[in-house]
């Protein structure tokens, strides 16, 4: 039986509880404390009630209620951690400072061919792999290629120290173990072809002709190009104009997205690596994008989110265009122009000695600054009519038309997510609708726009007050394009706490 003893804040009034539960030899199988909450288990066979337990508790003082629960606190906790660990499709394992495991989910169970986690926690983690205990017990989180039990994994490892402020010790770890297979199969998501030339780049405005002309301009100038903008701006199509439209076209074009790999899987991806170079590597060896773009273009999207390690290690290779793969000692040289992209302000990092000044200076020789949508409104009206035909076409239905009103929310709309944001909307209209004819209420944009909200201001009393509705504004327009405070943390160029908190404090989900 479980229940909770609601107090005031006293001292001793645990230890008189305690008191009365041994004046009535109930056995106590465990106990949770909390600020005027005492959530106790007793043995089911004392056959304790609330009413006995009320009754017991009477002499003593501040106690203000006694109710039944179904479960303590940690008990509903570790069901929780338990549902979250079963849905998720990568083997987790906690282990100790001798090796021993403590918990593992579903997808480990499975892996290691058990009937249950009780058949699986208590045994040793260096049964199932040639890797030293040392390895796992690292002071500070890290990734490495490992193999168990025959198969080759990439192990995120996770230290878990002790509470002693004196001194900080490692007391286990918590390994996820994500499947070099499954990983491959992301890495040929990230570094897919990209196709595209400039009668791509839609729109007639000013700031979309001057774009077209510098890109056409710099496709000829064999030289590193740094292209700036905001997310879903179409800073990848401008990477594959300068490609296609430079002396390079006739050799490869290669791109990966620096924020969607580990570092470790990053490196080997532009780098490759030689024949035993890690667990589970090809025999053979692997050659990296550099090597296989030579006298190509390589694309680093997300240039901004590289971990200091690379940044260095490209830098050197920016300086004499060579390089070794993971592992060797023979140096490769090779011949590819390097094209760049980020949403960020890298000078303003190289400020604050979040990205290197040097490599910055190194891969903005030439510099293409991307507008976004809500400064180049008057491209919308060509890019809506080229977004509704491709989804029709995607759909297999006639095009329908977008009626004025259709057209005066598109304009009215800030777009935080740009370009993609627009393409999105028009897809998911055409896809759910059988009408000939868009209207404003197909599209899914709420009012009021984002004018309407800045003409507000005259409401806000001091300068805090604007701040949060400003801030309010900015994280709903861009949730609904980033759903993670990992994914807008990324997009506003801030950290992961910082999103969350500001999420939490303004009431923002899906």
């Amino acid at each position: 039986m479980r229940f909770v003893i609601k107090s005031r804040d006293r001292l001793g009034i645990t230890q008189e509880i305690l008191a009365v539960f041994s004046r009535q030899q109930w056995n106590l199988v465990s106990m949770e404390m909390y600020l005027h909450h005492t959530f106790v288990r007793l043995d089911l066979n004392d056959g304790v009630t609330v009413e006995d337990l009320k009754a017991a508790l009477r002499h003593v003082a501040d106690i203000t209620d006694v109710f039944e629960v179904n479960l303590m606190p940690g008990e509903r906790k570790s069901q929780h951690l338990d549902a979250v660990l079963s849905k998720l499709r990568d083997p987790i394992l906690d282990i100790d400072l001798n090796g021993k495991i403590l918990l593992a989910n579903s997808a480990a169970i499975s892996m290691f061919n058990k009937e249950s986690e009780a058949a699986l926690t208590g045994r040793l983690i260096t049964e199932f792999t040639d890797t030293s205990l040392q390895t796992f017990l690292t002071q500070k989180p890290t990734s490495l290629n490992i193999t168990f039990s025959g198969q080759a994994f990439l192990v995120d490892i996770t230290p878990v120290f002790s509470d002693n402020r004196n001194e900080v010790v490692v007391t286990g770890a918590v390994l996820l173990l994500q499947s070099i297979r499954r990983i491959g199969q992301q890495i040929n998501a990230v570094t897919r072809p990209i196709s595209g030339s400039s009668s791509s780049l839609i729109g007639q405005s000013d700031a979309t002709r001057a774009l077209l002309k510098y890109t056409e301009r710099f496709s000829r100038l064999d030289m590193p190009v740094l292209i700036q903008g905001e997310t879903g701006t179409g800073k990848e199509l401008l990477a594959h104009i300068l490609h296609d439209q430079g002396t390079r076209t006739a050799f490869p074009f290669m791109a990966i997205n620096c924020a969607a790999l580990p570092e470790n899987l990053l490196e080997s991806e532009l780098f490759g690596y030689v024949s035993g170079a890690f667990s589970g590597a090809h025999k053979n060896g692997k050659p990296g994008l550099l090597e296989r773009a030579d006298g190509g273009s390589v694309f680093l999207d997300e240039i901004g989110e590289m971990s200091p390690y690379l940044q260095a290690k490209l830098l050197r290779f920016l300086q004499e265009y060579s390089f070794r793969r993971i592992g060797g000692d023979k140096e490769i040289s090779v011949n590819v122009r390097i094209i760049s992209a980020t949403h960020r302000d890298l000078l303003e990092m190289a400020e604050q000695h979040e990205f290197r000044e040097d490599l910055y200076y190194r891969l903005n020789v030439l510099n293409l600054k991307v507008p976004p949508l809500r400064q180049r409104q008057t491209d919308i009206p060509a890019l809506a009519e080229h977004f509704i035909l491709r989804a029709a076409e995607q759909t297999g239905r006639e095009p329908p038309r977008l009626s004025e009103s259709g057209m005066n929310r598109l304009l009215e709309h800030h777009w935080p997510g740009n370009i993609r944001e627009l393409q999105n909307i028009l897809f998911r209209a055409v896809a759910m609708s059988d009408d000939p004819i868009l209207n404003a209420e197909h599209l899914g944009l709420d009012q009021p726009s984002q004018e309407q909200h800045l003409k507000s201001n005259h409401q806000f009393t001091d300068w805090n007050s604007a701040l949060e509705h400003f801030e309010q504004q900015l994280l709903s327009d861009l949730f609904p394009q980033y759903p993670s405070s990992r994914k807008l943390a990324i997009r506003l160029g801030v950290s992961h706490n910082t999103v969350a908190m500001k999420l939490k404090k303004y009431g923002i989900s899906l």
